[in-house]
């Protein structure tokens, strides 16, 4: 038998099976989860549900929103963050510990606030601001909550990046400059990519709390999912429906950053050992 086909049937030896799948705890965790489902269905109410679903669609469309926008401007900032710390110059590392420090030793609700009721109520008080293009934004919320929560990011994906690029291994850095390759080919085809492969595991867990940092923006009037089950609740006075619906939709946004985590994870080479 070739090389290729012992592989193969090792690998699929190493797939599970179907019987393998159904185990009993496996078939109790159903069956509990259908029993929920099936009282959730049949005992709550759930009339309300198409009169506010155009609501709720809007409202996840500006949860994702801010979740991805503030994921990628807070991950461009975590980089340089992180590898001032490990390379960068002690004025530099010493602004981004302090950086680090301080978004990550106060709370996320406490810093919004102070950008949006603090920073925000200064800006009228400024004519040129007033009457400058950015007046349209700046008297907006979702932009104070873009900035929190993307400085937020950056802080935790700071410390996070700064740990990946010191963990790659120095003779790999070596090898690449023994090539000929320019510091700039280096960080890019060899650091960079290395460092973001280490943080993957960690960065899907910062961006499931990411994703639950979002309704903090609800308190500063962005109308996101939350704020939309809110509202149901005030208008319908009901507590529980509203509720499970609102759980439901983080687990399964959750669910789909997971997989697509791991699918990345996945595509990624590895070298065994």
């Amino acid at each position: 038998m070739s090389e290729e086909s012992t592989i193969e049937a090792t690998a699929l030896t190493q797939l599970p099976s179907g019987r393998g799948f159904f185990k009993p705890h496996r078939l109790v965790l159903m069956a509990v989860a259908a029993a929920i489902l099936f009282c959730a269905i049949w005992f709550m109410r759930w009339d309300w549900l198409p009169d506010y679903a155009g609501r709720l669609a809007h409202g996840v469309g500006v949860t994702l929103l801010m979740l991805v926008g503030t994921c990628l401007l807070g991950f461009l900032l975590a980089v340089p963050i992180g590898l001032v710390q490990v390379a960068g110059p002690w004025p530099l590392k010493l602004l981004a510990k302090g950086f680090c420090t301080v978004i990550r030793g106060t709370p996320l609700l406490l810093q919004l606030w102070l950008l949006y009721y603090g920073l925000g109520s200064l800006f009228p008080q400024f004519p040129a601001i007033r009457q400058s293009f950015l007046w349209p934004l700046l008297r907006e919320a979702w932009p104070y909550g873009v900035a929190a929560l993307t400085i937020s990011f950056a802080a935790y994906e700071g410390e996070v990046m700064r740990g990946a690029f010191a963990g790659v291994p120095a003779g790999e850095l070596e090898a690449a400059r023994a090539y000929g390759m320019s510091r700039w080919k280096v960080f890019r085809r060899i650091w960079l990519p290395r460092a973001v492969h280490r943080a993957l595991p960690t960065l899907n867990g910062e961006t499931v709390l990411q994703l639950k940092s979002t309704p903090l923006v609800a308190t500063i009037t962005v109308i996101d999912v939350y704020a939309v089950v809110s509202k149901i609740r005030q208008v319908t006075y009901l507590t529980y429906e509203p509720l499970l619906l609102l759980a439901l939709i983080y687990l399964c946004l959750t669910a789909l950053l997971v997989l697509a985590f791991r699918y990345f994870e996945n595509k990624i080479p590895t070298r065994s050992a």
